[in-house]
């Protein structure tokens, strides 16, 4: 389809072709918008998640830390009731690797946690 415009100005016409290109003018920019709000829902969705899971790491690592030092005194029973009235599974409760230590891992979410306690006085070299 071809659009004629006549103006005329001073015994002058000018005549204007848009073509069919011209029916499409703008769709670019609705397009990229589209894609824009796509890529940014994805990004949001993808920070959420990462989000959610270095709480949940930083969680579990908190209650292992509580854990083993409680089931210092008193157990794997202690690691277990900390562990619980946390939020968390605990995973697994060894005593050792050396005397007076445990060694406790400890699940929230996604992620699991280490930690392990001593009762041992830590020597402190004089510098």
């Amino acid at each position: 389809m071809v659009w004629m415009v006549r103006m005329t100005n001073a015994a002058r016409s000018v005549d204007v072709d848009r073509g069919p290109a011209g029916r499409d003018r703008g769709q670019a920019a609705v397009l990229l918008i589209l894609v824009v709000a796509v890529l940014a829902a994805a990004t949001m969705s993808g920070l959420g998640r990462l989000g959610a899971h270095v709480r949940d790491r930083v969680h579990a690592q908190s209650i292992a830390d509580a854990a083993a030092l409680a089931s210092l005194g008193g157990g794997r029973g202690q690691a277990v009731a900390v562990s619980t009235a946390n939020g968390a599974t605990l995973v697994s409760w060894a005593d050792g690797p050396g005397p007076g230590e445990v060694t406790v891992v400890v699940r929230v979410g996604s992620a699991s946690a280490t930690a392990r306690a001593s009762d041992a006085a830590d020597e402190v070299s004089a510098r």
